[in-house]
């Protein structure tokens, strides 16, 4: 991808093109026609199992007002005891908060290319799967990677995040 092809993209999604572009990722971000605001919209727009949407999920740290950012597969609830129980106390983020904090919109928060550096973890659920998509920065944009990539561009540690799945 060039400076002029990034030109073009959202802001959001420039600033995560530029964060994978500087890692050497495979895969640059994509626009899809319709936004893609919950992993099964993506899914849907993708043809790929719920699953294997990495939906990231703002929650804000009690103590210092950091905010949290767990990357959880589609077909998975986040525990906020789990969560808690590795950073401290969190409680829900708003849309202005999720806003000043990543940078990104709500539908489109991104793993990579935060405003300010979120405390990050990553679902191990998200490893059943050889191939994953992230939002790009932007409801209507994506990305494909692979799990173990989420640990090489957030640096974050892999988790047991999520609800047990109903029997």
């Amino acid at each position: 991808m060039c400076g002029a092809e990034l030109t073009s993209l959202p802001e959001g999604v420039q600033r995560v093109a530029r964060v994978l572009q500087d890692k050497g990722h495979a895969h640059a971000p994509v626009m899809l026609e319709d936004a893609v605001r919950t992993a099964q919209q993506a899914a849907d727009a993708l043809g790929i199992h719920v699953g294997q949407i990495a939906k990231s999920i703002i929650f804000r740290r009690k103590s210092d007002d950091a905010a949290v950012l767990v990357i959880t597969s589609g077909d998975r609830r986040v525990d906020e005891k789990k969560v808690d129980a590795l950073v401290g106390k969190t409680g829900r983020a708003d849309a202005e908060f999720v806003k000043s904090r990543t940078g990104f919109t709500i539908g489109g928060v991104a793993p990579v290319g935060h405003v300010q550096p979120p405390v990050t973890l990553i679902d191990r659920e998200l490893f059943r799967f050889e191939e994953i998509w992230a939002a790009a920065g932007h409801p209507h944009g994506v990305f494909k990677l692979r799990p173990h990539d989420l640990e090489q561009l957030t640096g974050a540690p892999v988790a047991d995040v999520v609800q047990a799945p109903a029997a």
